[in-house]
């Protein structure tokens, strides 16, 4: 019995030696390129060696059951181009690899890790290093039960320009620190587990702010939009300069079946920012972030069990509306926020985090909001159960839990079991009703 199970961990630890792959498998170092390796072998596996690889265009991958997977480095000189692009393919797996820029060239448009239309795509075990962009370091869209697991996101965000004059709902551009770690839009059945989506360069500091001149505005339209106050309009300022996630689900109402579980956030803008439906957010430790994660913009039947929020200074929980949502018409039903769980949830030393100095006191733990538009239908029936906010030092929170009070605000919230020790105004701005 011993035998049997040690023998599955001793060929997991045999799957590559240190000097190339096991017998009988494909390494890279037999062929002038990793884009002519894959050439030659499709539908196969690939090994890449440890030590550099340097490239000057994308590595691109299609079709079935291919893909890459051992110790090296793989190195993207140019920075228009993303690392690895995976288009139309159904099986591909990359595990193991390092996916970098060089020091000099970190910024970028476009991602380290590109997938699109792909089915059973599996990306595991992989490091992306130093990849600096407003989109996503790992980017997977329109795709069908994705697996994204064990992998370490370090150093993803850059200083860029949120350009919010298109439309008539902001009117202003500004300065700001902007990225998202791993980012997934129109894919239905992801799996994103165990992974590590920290910063290490931009921090929430005021001389960060000074520096880069961030939330400077840029550029305003001649009127202001209905999404900015008057006074930050007055100023041509915004506090909100921290942009992008640590990780991100979108596409409302396309989006479907995410399970987020036992993933590692540090210094995050957004720890977690959810637009899509039948959500699973569980075991997670989101650690100084502005928001430890939100689900708005329809964002329907989200279960949130189990996590840790630690040091978050804006909020660490909130559920709100947002400008996707909207009432049926036209034949289209409805898409609301709602019919979701909150349960046994730990929040810890809320307000004690870096950016505590950018919002002050006058901020709550929990943040349940009315919508951004008037025609946004209101979240309803939440049930917040078995959660528990800890101080080691005085309170820095007006409410433990903070409602919308206008009409479009939230209805149907149940409250049984909290512990909320109250903040400077007490545990909540309306009655919690179970």
């Amino acid at each position: 019995m011993t035998l049997r199970l040690l023998l599955p961990v001793f060929l997991a630890a045999a799957a590559f030696a240190a000097d190339g792959p096991v017998s009988g498998e494909i390494s890279v170092a037999a062929y002038p390129s990793i884009q002519a390796a894959l050439a030659a072998n499709p539908g196969k596996l690939v090994f890449v060696p440890a030590g550099d690889h340097g490239i000057t265009e994308k590595i691109r991958i299609r079709g079935e059951r291919s893909g890459l997977y051992g110790p090296g480095r793989i190195i993207q000189q140019n920075p228009e181009q993303p690392i690895i692009e995976i288009e139309n393919a159904k099986g591909i797996e990359i595990r193991d690899v390092t996916l970098t820029r060089p020091d000099d060239k970190t910024e970028t448009q476009t991602e380290a890790l590109r997938a699109q239309n792909c089915r059973d795509l599996v990306i595991e075990n992989v490091k992306v290093i130093n990849n600096r962009t407003k989109s996503g370091a790992i980017l997977v869209t329109d795709s069908r039960t994705t697996r994204i697991s064990r992998c370490l996101v370090r150093n993803y965000m850059k200083v860029s320009i949120d350009d919010r004059t298109q439309g008539d709902v902001s009117g202003y551009a500004f300065r700001c620190t902007d990225g998202t770690g791993i980012m997934v839009r129109y894919c239905q059945g992801t799996l994103i587990e165990g992974n590590h989506v920290i910063e290490e360069t931009y921090f929430p500091s005021k001389e960060s702010r000074d520096k880069f001149k961030l939330g400077v505005f840029v550029k305003k339209n001649p009127q202001k939009g209905p999404h900015l106050s008057q006074q930050a309009w007055d100023a041509g300022y915004t506090d909100n300069w921290r942009q992008g996630s640590a990780i991100q689900v979108t596409a409302p109402e396309t989006s479907d079946f995410t399970r987020l579980l036992g993933n590692h956030i540090e210094n995050a803008a957004q720890g977690i920012d959810l637009h899509c439906d039948h959500v699973i957010v569980s075991n997670n430790i989101v650690n100084h972030a502005h928001i430890g994660m939100k689900a708005m913009h329809g964002s329907r039947n989200v279960l949130i069990t189990g996590n840790q929020f630690s040091r978050n200074d804006l909020w660490a929980i909130g559920l709100m509306p947002g400008a996707a949502a909207h009432p049926a018409q036209d034949g289209k039903p409805a898409n609301a926020d709602g019919g979701s769980i909150i349960a046994n949830n730990l929040i810890s030393d809320f307000g004690y985090g870096d950016a505590h100095w950018m919002w002050g006191e006058e901020r709550s733990p929990f943040k349940f909001d009315a919508g951004q538009d008037p025609d946004d239908p209101p979240l309803t029936e939440v049930l917040i159960q078995g959660n528990l906010v800890h101080n080691t030092g005085a309170p820095r929170y007006i409410y433990d839990v903070l409602i919308a009070n206008e009409p479009s605000g939230p209805q149907g919230l149940h409250f049984s079991n909290n512990v909320f020790p109250p903040g400077t105004r007490g545990v909540c701005n309306q009655e919690m009703k179970p």
